[in-house]
């Protein structure tokens, strides 16, 4: 924009500025924005910035920006009544403000028939476009529920979708486990599209298994609909679909980066009818890509423009540069987002809004760098040292950004730019990794504010050799954490026509609305459980503490429990502590004390080969005990039902460690929300214990899938008798306060 403006200035009296132009051809109405006319040299021009050799700029990029000047020079020949034109690209270099101007001189005739050309190849897909949504409303206005009946609570659930897609609005949906809740979101959204007008839905989940269900409800949508012509997109990360990691994404490094442009049109058009056939999920995508040989991800890319219903990770709408988000706002879209397990969106935002710098990793990066950013790097490391060199504590939270840091790392990301656009075959993942993280803090840096906090954390030294001269104390991390994601996501939520967040776990409401920054309009339903009360036996003990001084002491009176349930009713149980530690002191002890039941314990760091292993154990006829952490991949998210869970052990609350981070974290928080804190306790609350009782109702929701099953939950420690605590736990539970007495072991 800077570049822009600066070209500007640099023009005489009578130039022009961002001319608007508009044309017509046939159904087709063409707008657009050119950077400048002179009419005293009748010539229009098109600025474009960039970095670098301007000779290794892309032919396709240099064929594009000439297309783009071709049209607005037709539109202003048409507008003015010009029988030619003098078209320019000029070329700004924002390093060193020169400018390179093309010059070519054109008849309004070639120019009208270059911009006829161009209409017809477009109308040619756009019409093809327009008869595809023309089908896909019709049969979605025909379309009926594929099941021959709802489930209990999934109807209600459906009718509060379709009604806030109707007005506009955002809804927090409380439903618990066994409704159906993918399918009774996704379907009212679809049926809502003719008459909202939708262009895309998009489906979002924190986790595949979420993803998988999406599609497979969208797939049974449409088999069940005659003549739905759905186009279903599944976005995967760039690491999950990369035919080439070894690679750049070069044409002179990656056979499927090179003539991507030439091949594009003929793979969306392979993508676009395979889409006929079934979902276009990660396996059909890299089929239709492989054969055109194409890249799969960037053709996933291409695909969300073309796509009825795009399924993804949040990210992809929420995270900064999100690609859902800016294409959205670019087209101008119509959209309704849906957020399943909605719980899970604080934490991932406050992540994409959080950034850190490990000065370790910059010193490990510079032992291999280039030399063309060697020097700066070491200037970045000294002005990391210079950030903490007076602090003596291990850490620090600090009011105010550093400043001088930040000049000096934004120098050092514009020095690797430049290396990285002089050398775009170079494969250096480590310094493309760095560079990001640089990028990424830099721009969290820039909008800083209440809602974000600063620390510091000293950290061992560097490693011997890894090339650094300057600076030998000892080596820190710098933060910015962000604690209310508010700021960054409600202008997602605004953009959207809709939005629908469910889940099993979204109470209280006010938590979530705060912290995730929903519309005031947004409306709430809690969905009524299909389950009885009498499905579930839910038992707080009373005598019991979990708290960290009480814990050793715990041990033995909680396996206790453990022992008599199961000798009570054998079967296949989960037990879930605070952390890993605990864990494994209270299986140590469990096993000691009953060593012929059966148990297994979920590891640090536990591979996927590792957790399906973990899962195989609970089958219909095993009988056993396994520990897990709760939080952690086994407390929500997996289907065990039946005979294959029968109940749960949950000796924590959940709570968040208490330490200088999250007491920092609740100190913010006060400050955040003071006016709206009546009692003063909204910042522990949201700080310690709404996160760790969502985390107890979402691994307590393992054990009750169906309404045939039955089960037990063991609350372990007295604070789940507190009322303030019940009023968390769902509402169908009927919790029993119970006083355990072991029998004397002999």
């Amino acid at each position: 924009m800077a570049g822009h403006a600066l070209v500007a200035s640099r023009r005489d009296a009578s130039y022009q500025s961002e001319v608007g132009l508009e044309g017509h051809y046939k159904t087709l109405t063409v707008r657009g924005r050119a950077d400048g006319y002179d009419p005293e040299n009748n010539q229009l021009e098109e600025v474009k910035t960039y970095r670098g050799d301007l000779h290794n700029m892309a032919d396709n990029k240099r064929h594009l920006h000439w297309a783009q000047v071709k049209i607005y020079g037709w539109l202003l020949c048409q507008a003015k009544g010009l029988k030619d034109i003098n078209l320019a690209l000029v070329y700004f270099d924002i390093a060193s403000t020169q400018e390179t101007p093309l010059v070519e001189h054109f008849t309004a005739g070639a120019l009208k028939a270059y911009f006829e050309n161009q209409c017809e190849l477009f109308l040619a897909w756009a019409e093809r476009e327009l008869a595809h949504r023309t089908a896909r409303d019709a049969a979605l206005n025909d379309a009926a529920f594929p099941h021959a009946s709802f489930r209990p609570g999934q109807r209600e659930l459906a009718e509060a979708v379709y009604k806030t897609a109707s007005n506009g609005k955002c809804l927090m949906a409380q439903a618990t486990t066994g409704i159906g809740k993918t399918i009774g979101t996704v379907f009212p959204l679809l049926k809502a599209m003719p008459k909202q007008r939708l262009d895309k839905l998009f489906f979002l989940a924190a986790k595949t298994p979420g993803r998988r269900l999406a599609l497979d409800a969208l797939e049974l949508i449409e088999k069940s609909t005659t003549g739905l012509p759905l186009r279903v997109v599944e976005l995967v990360a760039r690491d999950k679909a990369c035919e080439h990691p070894d690679k750049a994404c070069h044409g002179d490094s990656c056979p499927l980066a090179k003539g991507f442009y030439d091949r594009l049109p003929q793979a969306r058009y392979a993508a676009v009818q395979g889409s006929q056939a079934g979902a276009l999920d990660r396996a059909a995508l890299r089929d239709v890509a492989l054969t055109h040989r194409v890249c799969p991800y960037y053709l996933s890319q291409e695909m969300a423009t073309w796509a009825d219903v795009v399924v993804g990770d949040y990210n992809y709408y929420f995270d900064t540069s999100a690609l859902l988000h800016a294409l959205t706002l670019n087209h101008q879209w119509r959209v309704s987002v849906l957020v399943d397990e909605a719980h899970n969106m604080i934490e991932r935002a406050r992540s994409m809004y959080s950034a850190a710098l490990d000065q370790r990793q910059l010193q490990a990066v510079h032992g291999a760098a280039p030399k063309a950013v060697r020097a700066v790097l070491d200037k970045l490391n000294r002005a990391f040292n210079d950030v903490h060199k007076t602090q003596v504590d291990d850490y620090l939270v600090v009011q105010e950004l550093p400043v001088d840091f930040l000049k000096v790392l934004q120098q050092a990301i514009t020095s690797i730019t430049d290396f990285l656009v002089a050398n775009p075959t170079r494969v250096d993942a480590d310094l493309q990794a760095f560079y990001f993280e640089a990028l990424h803090f830099a721009r969290m840096a820039d909008s800083f504010a209440a809602h974000s906090m600063f620390d510091i954390t000293l950290n061992d030294g560097a490693e011997p050799g890894n090339g650094l001269l300057q600076g030998g104390q000892g080596c820190a991390s710098l933060n910015i954490r962000n604690i209310v994601p508010a700021p960054f996501l409600n202008p997602r939520f605004t953009a959207a026509h809709s939005v629908a967040l469910f889940s099993a776990t979204l109470s209280p409401p006010p938590f979530y609305k705060d912290t995730l920054g929903l519309p005031l309009s947004t409306a709430w339903i809690d969905v009524a459980s299909p389950f009885l009360p009498e499905q579930l036996a839910v038992k707080a003990v009373r005598n019991v503490s979990t708290r960290y001084k009480h814990r050793d002491q715990s041990l033995t009176l909680i396996a206790g429990m453990m022992a008599q349930q199961y000798e009570h009713a054998p079967g296949n149980y989960l037990a879930f502590t605070s952390s890993y530690d605990y864990l494994q002191k209270l299986a140590h002890c469990f096993t000691q004390r009953h060593p012929h039941i059966s148990t297994w314990a979920q590891t640090r760091q536990m591979n996927e080969a590792g957790r399906e292993q973990f899962l195989d154990r609970f089958t219909p006829t095993s009988q056993g005990i396994g520990f897990a952490v709760l939080g952690g991949a086994f407390a929500e998210g997996i289907d065990l039902p039946g005979s294959r869970l029968i109940g749960a052990f949950i000796a924590t609350l959940g709570l968040p460690q208490v330490n200088p981070v999250n007491e920092e974290i609740k100190t913010r928080m006060a400050a955040y929300f003071e006016h709206e804190d009546e009692t003063g306790d909204k910042a522990y609350n949201y700080t310690y214990l709404y996160p760790g009782l969502q985390k107890v109702v979402q691994a307590a929701g393992r054990v009750i899938r169906t309404q045939q099953d039955t089960g037990v939950i063991y609350l372990m420690d007295d604070r789940f008798t507190r009322p303030d605590v019940q009023s968390l736990l769902p509402l169908w539970w009927r919790v029993e306060h119970v006083t355990q007495v072991l029998a004397e072991k002999t």
